[in-house]
């Protein structure tokens, strides 16, 4: 399993991977911070970039603030970051 870093910022436009923001993957979601409908969108969002199924993408940490901690099933963290970066390109 492998856990990354995502900083998220509810209420945008569109729902996107922006990019790097320090050591943490930034990343735009519609839907707004209530009852999870952001946490729902950043974990649909990662599983459609990374090529997994979105029962494998959960929080770990920071449900309900901005900096969350993500973890993904079945990818180690360098593949992770490799498939994200090749997403933001």
């Amino acid at each position: 399993m492998g856990r990354i870093a995502v900083v998220v910022s509810p209420g945008a436009r569109g729902t996107v991977l922006v990019g790097r923001q320090g050591d943490a993957w930034k990343v735009r979601v519609a839907a707004p911070p209530e009852r999870g409908r952001a946490n729902d969108a950043v974990c649909g969002l990662l599983a459609g970039l990374l090529g997994v199924r979105r029962d494998e993408v959960s929080i770990a940490a920071g449900g309900s603030g901005r900096r969350k901690v993500v973890d993904v099933d079945g990818l180690a963290r360098d593949e992770i970051d490799r498939r994200l970066a090749a997403a933001v390109r």
